[in-house]
C-alpha cells in the first residue's frame, strides 16, 4: 500500500465533496446533506483501509510522500502517518460523521453549513499528515476559517461574541506560532519536522538558534523564547488554562453539531502540535520549564471541574468538562519528558500510551454528550440548563439510559472508554511527577462530584409537567447512537485495540528525547 498516495487522496476527498455542495446543490439541502454523508462516509473508509495496512510493530513514518514544492525554501510536500497520525485521522473521520449525523435534521443548516464542514474535515486530516511547517501551517490555519464562519452564521445569541473571540485568540497563538518557526528557519534553513528532531537531538538546534545574535541573548535563552512562542500556539487550540478562555462561549454558543467537532478534533490538534513538534524539537524547554507546565495542566484539571461544578447549561459545563479531560492529557505528555536520567520508561511509555488513549477517548465521549445535548435542545424548544428539567427518567427512559452511559464514560467509570486512558496516565505520571499527580486526583474527584449532579438535577427527582410528553429518542436517532455508544463498551474492555496500534510509536517518541 505505500507506493500509493493514500494520505493525499484522503485529505483530498472531504475537499473534493465540499467544492461538490456548492457547485451541484447550492440550494438543495436534501441533496448537500447526502453528499456530506458520502463524503464523510468515503473518508472513514478510506481511513479505515489505513488502518488495515498499518503496520503497529513499526514507529517508523508509513504512507510517506515527499516531493520538492519550493526548493529555494526548503519547503517539501512531505506527509505520513505514524500510530499518533493514524489515530487522529480515525478520530476526525469519526467525529465529522458524528457531526454529519448531528445536523442531519436540522433545517437551518443548509448547504454552505455542510460544505464547510467538509472543508473543516480537510484541514485536519493536513495537519495531522503533514510533516514540513509551511505545508502544516496552512492546514492548520485552514481548520480555523470553517470553524469561525460555522459558530458565526449559525451559532446562538451571542454567536458574534463567540466567534470573534474565538477567531482572535486562536489566530494570536498562529501568530506566535509562526513567528517561533521563522526564527527557526532563519538559524537552521529548515521547516522539516523529522530534520528539526534529528538537530535538537544532537543538541545542534540551541547552537544554531545562538546564531541569530538576538543582542547579549544566549542560544539557549533564544531557543527558550522560540519554545515559549511555539507553545502558546498549542496551548490555545487544546486549551491549557490560562489560554482557556475563548473556550466557554464558543462551545456554548456554537451549534452542536459545531461544538461536537471544536471539542472532539480540534481541541486534538494542539495535543497533536505538543506531541508532533514540541517533544522531539523542544525537549530540553520543556524540561527546563517543567514546573511551570505541570502547574498548568493541574490548574487545567483541577480548576475547571470546580468552574463545571458551579455552571447551569449544560454545554458550557461539558465545554469546561473538556478542559479537564484534556488537562489529563497535557499532565502524561509532561510527565512522560520529565528528565530522570534515562530511568522509569515504562512509567514513560504507560503515560504515553494513556495520553493517546485519552484523546481518542475524549473525542467520541465528548462529542456523543453534545450529540445528545442537541437532541435535548430539539425536545425542549432550545433549552439546556440544569434546572429546566427535572424528571426526564420516567419520561424519556432510552434517552436518559443511553446519555447516562456516556455521562459515566466522561467519569472514568471501569468498563467504558474512559477508564484506560485516565488510569494508564495516572499510573505513568505518578511515579515521574508525583506531586502534580496527587493534585490532579483532586480533579477526578470533582468531576464526578458534576456530572453526578447533572444526572441527579436532570434525570431525576419529581416530574416536570412541562416535558411530561417530551417524545422519545427515534428508531433513527437509536440507531445513529449505537456506533459511539458501542465502541466505548468495546474500548473499555480491550483498550488494546488502540494501545496496540500506538504503543511502538509512544516508544520511538521517547527513544528521541534525552533524559
Amino acid at each position: 500500500m505505500n507506493g500509493f498516495p493514500w494520505i493525499t487522496l484522503l485529505t483530498l476527498t472531504p475537499l473534493a465533496g465540499s467544492l461538490l455542495i456548492l457547485l451541484l446543490a447550492a440550494k438543495n439541502r436534501a441533496v448537500a446533506r447526502v453528499l456530506a454523508a458520502a463524503a464523510s462516509g468515503a473518508s472513514l473508509a478510506l481511513t479505515l483501509l489505513l488502518w488495515h495496512g498499518f503496520n503497529a510493530a513499526s514507529g517508523a513514518l508509513q504512507f510517506q510522500e515527499r516531493h520538492a514544492w519550493i526548493p529555494a525554501l526548503g519547503v517539501d510536500y512531505h506527509v505520513g502517518i505514524d500510530g499518533l497520525g493514524l489515530l487522529m485521522l480515525l478520530l476526525s473521520a469519526m467525529v465529522v460523521a458524528m457531526s454529519i449525523a448531528c445536523s442531519w435534521d436540522n433545517g437551518e443548516h443548509g448547504s454552505l453549513y455542510f460544505s464547510l464542514v467538509l472543508l473543516l474535515e480537510t484541514g485536519l486530516f493536513g495537519t495531522f499528515t503533514a510533516l514540513n511547517f509551511v505545508h502544516w501551517f496552512f492546514y492548520w490555519e485552514l481548520g480555523l476559517i470553517p470553524a469561525f464562519f460555522l459558530i458565526r452564521l449559525w451559532g446562538g445569541p451571542l454567536r458574534a461574541r463567540a466567534a470573534t473571540q474565538f477567531f482572535i485568540y486562536t489566530m494570536v497563538g498562529s501568530v506566535t506560532l509562526l513567528l517561533a518557526f521563522l526564527a527557526i528557519y532563519l538559524a537552521t534553513g529548515k521547516f522539516d519536522f523529522i530534520e528539526l528532531a534529528q538537530l535538537a537531538r544532537g543538541g545542534q538546534l540551541t547552537q544554531e538558534l545562538a546564531g541569530l545574535h538576538w543582542g547579549q541573548w544566549s542560544g539557549g535563552q533564544i531557543a527558550g523564547c522560540v519554545f515559549w512562542a511555539a507553545f502558546l500556539g498549542f496551548a490555545v487550540k487544546i486549551p491549557i488554562m490560562p489560554f482557556h478562555t475563548w473556550l466557554p462561549s464558543a462551545y456554548a454558543e456554537a451549534p452542536s453539531g459545531t461544538t461536537m467537532l471544536l471539542t472532539g478534533a480540534m481541541s486534538k490538534m494542539g495535543l497533536y502540535g505538543l506531541l508532533r513538534i514540541l517533544v522531539p524539537i523542544f525537549p530540553e524547554q520543556m524540561q527546563r520549564w517543567l514546573t511551570l507546565l505541570l502547574w498548568m495542566a493541574v490548574a487545567s484539571v483541577v480548576v475547571s471541574a470546580f468552574i463545571a461544578w458551579a455552571q447551569t447549561d449544560l454545554k458550557r459545563m461539558f465545554a469546561y468538562s473538556s478542559v479537564n479531560h484534556l488537562g489529563y492529557c497535557v499532565l502524561g505528555v509532561l510527565a512522560a519528558v520529565k528528565a530522570t536520567g534515562g530511568s522509569l520508561g515504562s512509567e514513560r511509555a504507560a503515560a504515553l500510551d494513556g495520553v493517546f488513549l485519552q484523546m481518542f477517548n475524549h473525542a467520541l465521549t465528548a462529542a456523543t454528550l453534545f450529540w445528545f445535548v442537541a437532541m435535548l435542545e430539539k425536545r425542549s424548544e432550545g433549552l439546556r440548563g440544569l434546572n429546566d428539567f427535572g424528571g426526564l427518567r420516567k419520561v424519556v427512559p432510552v434517552f436518559c439510559g443511553l446519555m447516562g452511559m456516556a455521562v459515566f464514560s466522561s467519569l472514568g467509570l471501569p468498563g467504558l472508554n474512559g477508564f484506560p486512558g485516565e488510569f494508564l496516565i495516572f499510573k505513568g505520571a505518578f511515579p515521574l511527577v508525583t506531586w502534580a499527580t496527587a493534585l490532579s486526583v483532586i480533579g477526578l474527584l470533582m468531576t464526578a462530584v458534576f456530572l453526578l449532579t447533572m444526572l441527579e438535577r436532570v434525570f431525576f427527582g419529581p416530574v416536570n409537567e412541562r416535558w411530561a410528553a417530551m417524545p422519545e429518542l427515534t428508531t433513527g436517532e437509536r440507531l445513529a447512537l449505537f456506533p459511539p455508544l458501542a465502541l466505548m463498551f468495546v474500548l473499555g474492555f480491550y483498550p488494546q485495540l488502540i494501545v496496540g496500534m500506538v504503543n511502538s510509536t509512544a516508544m520511538q517518541m521517547l527513544s528521541q528525547v534525552r533524559f
